[in-house]
This record gives C-alpha cells, structure tokens and sequence, in this order.
C-alpha cells in the first residue's frame, strides 16, 4: 500500500521540479536550471500482466538546449526487487523517449538511502553489460533549514528539508521556520505546502507537531490583521527594492525621499517608482 510520505515525497518535484538542480548544485552536481517542464505519464508496463510504474516522471528541458528524463522514485526501506526495476525503467525510457534518464531517489533514512546509493551493476562481473547509478536524496545530504528567512526564500526546498528530516529528534525547528516562512506567501500556495508536509510526514511524532502548528496559523492566514501584515510586508518589500535599484545606478537619494518611499503604502505607485526606478539617472525621474 502506498504511503502519505511516499506520495509527498516525490510529487513535491511535480510543485517545483528547481528543487532537483537547486539541491544537487550544492553537493557539486551541476544540474542546469529547468526552463520548461513536462510531466509525463508514469505508466512504463509493456506486456501484462508485468507491470512497470515510476513514481513521477518529468521531462527537464535546460536553459542550454539539451532535455533530460527526471525518474523519481520514494523509497521507504530496502526492497531487494527494486533495484532489477529501476534498471528497467531506465532501459526502457531511454529506448521510448530518445532522452537520457535519470534516476532520483528519495529517503527519509540514511540507511534506505545508503542502500540506494549503491550502483546496480547487471551482466558477469568479467563483462557488465549495465550499470545504473541513482541519486540518491535523503537526511544525509538535504540541507536542515531551521532559519525561517532561509526557509523563506526557497519554500519548496524547505518544505522538502522538512519531509526528509521528519524522523530527526530535532524536526521541531526545521518545522517551525516553514510555518513561519509559509506566513510570507500567498495562503493557497501556502495550503498546497502545507499539505504536501503532513503528506510526507506521515505518522511520525512531527506530524502532530505539524498539524498543531497549523492549526494556530490557519487563524493567520484567514484573519483580517493577517490580510493587513501581509499587505504591509508586500509594500515594505517593493520599497527596498526601489532603493536598491536606484543604489545599483548611483542615484542619491535624500531622506525625505527615502522616507517617501519607505512609508508608502500605495501598491500601484509603488510599482509605478520601480518601473522608473530601473532606468533613473535622478531621484526626481522617480517622482516625476
């Protein structure tokens, strides 16, 4: 039977497959950022009754031309039968889609993961005819982001730091800088989040940590006074960046105009200021 976490923990890449480049890029794999992406069905059965089903599959297409197949699979524990399906559906996706494949796997213990690390090596040990070696992404090389800032400026990536470190006797940090990064964004893509973390939590003791936090923050994200800290937090956001445009184009800027734009909390003549900000050789091209 397939799990919640099994499930959440590969279609968090369908949410941002960026996670996949993002990750691999800081342990010195360089995965060039995604351009476009195409989820493919997952359906690899040729003749029955055999049956051949990846987790998800999706089709990277990179900034410098080339596409590659993205086969991710959750795996929860040692299964001596998989390795022989993975080799198959490598094979097999490479003879249907012409495109290199690769292989992801992700766990939620080190030893599954060590496990599934291993090259699988098919054909006699004088002459392997095959050699597969997954990736492997687990709680021994995702980082633990426990900074709600950090958490912030990458959700899926915390959010997936939260699925993978579940099981670490400090998940309630990794845990609480998401609830509060989940504050900064719009509430649906909040929700889908959210939801995708009690999936892959599971019915590990974080997971009642979990809900018991959002139970708190569900009132956040429907109350009034939330509507009014969000909307502050978007003004005060648009404002650094004008300063920072006109700083990077060696604008001085006076207090009080300074202080114009750091108070205001016109959303459209804020938008309007960064337009003009990006191409002002004077602060007064801002107000103009």
């Amino acid at each position: 039977m397939v799990s919640s976490s099994h499930e959440a923990m590969h279609r968090i890449f369908q949410e941002d497959p960026g996670i996949f480049a993002r990750t691999f890029r800081t342990l010195g794999l360089p995965f060039p950022d995604p351009v476009a992406v195409s989820l493919l069905p997952t359906d690899l059965t040729e003749i029955q009754p055999l049956e051949r089903r990846v987790d998800s599959l999706l089709q990277i297409d990179t900034a410098l031309g080339t596409s590659y197949l993205l086969a991710i699979e959750a795996q929860g524990r040692k299964d001596p039968d998989k390795p022989g399906a993975w080799a198959y559906y490598i094979a097999h996706l490479y003879a249907k889609y012409h495109l290199p494949p690769v292989l992801l796997v992700t766990c939620q213990d080190r030893t599954t993961a060590g496990w599934a690390a291993q090259p699988i090596t098919i054909g006699l040990a004088e002459w392997p005819t095959l050699t597969v070696r997954p990736l492997v992404l687990g709680p021994h090389n995702v980082p633990v982001v426990t900074d709600p800032l950090t958490a912030a400026e990458d959700i899926p990536l915390a959010t997936f730091s939260v699925i993978t470190h579940g099981k670490d006797p400090n998940a309630a940090a990794i845990l609480k800088a998401l609830a509060t990064a989940l504050k900064t964004i719009d509430e649906d893509t909040a929700q889908i989040f959210a939801e995708l973390t009690e999936l892959g939590l599971g019915t590990t003791p974080a997971a009642h940590l979990w809900r018991d936090l959002m139970s708190v923050d569900l009132n956040f994200f429907r109350s009034q006074t939330s509507q009014r800290i969000r909307e502050e937090g978007r003004t005060e956001g648009r404002a650094e960046y004008i300063i920072r445009a006109l700083d990077r184009h060696g604008v001085e800027l006076t207090d009080e105009a300074r202080d114009r734009i750091l108070h205001c909390t016109d959303l459209e003549l804020l938008d309007l200021w960064f337009d003009r900000a990006l191409n002002a050789t004077d602060a007064r091209d801002l107000f103009a």
